[in-house]
């Protein structure tokens, strides 16, 4: 008997779902930062055994739409609600469970298996995690609880033990050697704009975009070339810096995680353009690959 199915990852901003995603994989697919809103697109991670295949997708944070990126990014949290096999909702020790009622209710409706992960078990108490853990029981009391810490990897093998008891049976949607649905070239934008969160503060991350211009494979290298797009004149200053010093350290980071994921030497190259307001512009949406409804 092999079994086969969609297990989609959605939550709150900040409670590790990428964390979870990638522990679970077993790969870094998913960047992670402290800040929240980290995941824009569905990011997904395919897992094979010898009788199973999970299709992984980590969705964006739930959250308030202020523009049109991020109506794209909860366009693919409600996709994701819709088309999954399995539902892996991610919450935490201290985040407050009433605060995407909308969604919950939407779950808890939709008739689809659920797991609700709690994480970040090493930041609380037994006591408190059985009052969180009874809670959430009664948000969602059709699905199983699971505490974990995805960043120690504790709990780990209970989650994938509960995907695989309510995974269909099916024959699998990629072949043995799929790790994902994303390019290259993604991966190369994601981790650059990983860079951007962890180096500059307050609304620069949010107001850049990433896109690769050109990427050549060779034998022994890599050669990368990307515009990194703001929304306004003022932030390119601010990410290009002083004698372009703080621009150059972000590529020195994004080269040496490049090299690390894909194995091999990385010659990468970046520029800085204004695309004004190109969060509330659907056509650049389109051109940066978020769904338009």
């Amino acid at each position: 008997m092999h079994k086969s199915g969609f297990v989609n990852i959605i939550g709150n901003p900040n409670v590790g779902k990428s964390t979870l995603m990638n522990a679970l994989v077993g790969e870094r697919l998913s960047i992670i930062t402290s800040k929240a809103q980290t995941t824009r697109h569905r990011i997904m991670g395919i897992v094979n055994g010898e009788d199973f295949q999970i299709v992984y997708s980590d969705t964006p944070g739930i959250l308030k739409p202020a523009y049109k990126l991020q109506e794209s990014m909860m366009n693919f949290v409600e996709g994701a609600v819709d088309d999954a096999d399995v539902i892996l909702y991610v919450t935490d020790t201290v985040e407050d469970s009433t605060r995407q009622e909308s969604i919950v209710s939407r779950i808890a409706h939709s008739g689809i298996p659920t797991i609700v992960v709690i994480n970040k078990l090493d930041l609380t108490t037994p006591d408190r995690l059985e009052e969180i853990a009874s809670r959430w029981a009664e948000h969602l009391p059709e699905a199983v609880i699971i505490p974990c810490s995805a960043r120690e990897k504790v709990g780990i093998n209970g989650v994938l033990a509960a995907i695989l008891e309510r995974l269909p049976e099916g024959e699998p949607f990629y072949d043995k050697d799929t790790l994902t649905d994303k390019t290259l070239r993604f991966f190369a934008s994601e981790i650059i704009r990983e860079k951007i969160l962890l180096n500059y503060d307050k609304e620069i991350p949010y107001c850049c975009e990433i896109e690769i211009d050109t990427y050549k494979e060779e034998p022994t290298i890599d050669r990368i070339s990307a515009t990194i797009y703001v929304a306004r004149q003022s932030q390119k200053g601010i990410v290009i810096g002083h004698k372009g010093e703080r621009l150059k350290k972000v590529g020195q980071q994004a080269r040496i995680d490049m090299e690390q994921f894909l194995g091999k030497k990385v010659f990468l190259q970046l520029f800085v353009k204004v695309q004004e307001d190109w969060r509330n512009n659907t056509r650049q949406l389109q051109r940066f690959g978020y769904e338009q409804k």
